[in-house]
């Protein structure tokens, strides 16, 4: 049976794991709407969505690196997967406010 800091970790993973999926539903929203738009506005939704899944990649690997961790590391490792994850999000609430421009 787990101890209640090795649970504590398995919801956060879990958490951040949903909160990546979701995310990524929506990239992939971004996608199929950047493949309807003009030629002009695809070169920059593509810039975007590549930007994005950059991000994407760099949260996955931290979230990996957190499952593999040490509970000496976990603590560490979960401060830089929150500040990927709030770099994601804050790319992702941009791109959301470019493509509401066009």
């Amino acid at each position: 049976m787990a101890t209640q800091p090795e649970q504590q970790q398995i919801v956060y993973r879990e958490k951040v794991q949903a909160e990546l999926d979701k995310l990524n539903a929506q990239v992939d929203e971004m996608k199929a709407k950047a493949a309807q738009a003009q030629a002009d506005a695809k070169i920059q939704y593509s810039s975007q969505i590549e930007e994005l899944q950059t991000k994407q990649v760099a949260v996955q690997m931290k979230l990996e690196e957190l499952q593999a961790a040490s509970q000496d590391a976990w603590e560490d490792i979960k401060t830089g997967l929150e500040l990927a994850w709030l770099d994601l999000q804050q790319s992702f609430q941009n791109a959301v406010a470019k493509f509401d421009q066009k």
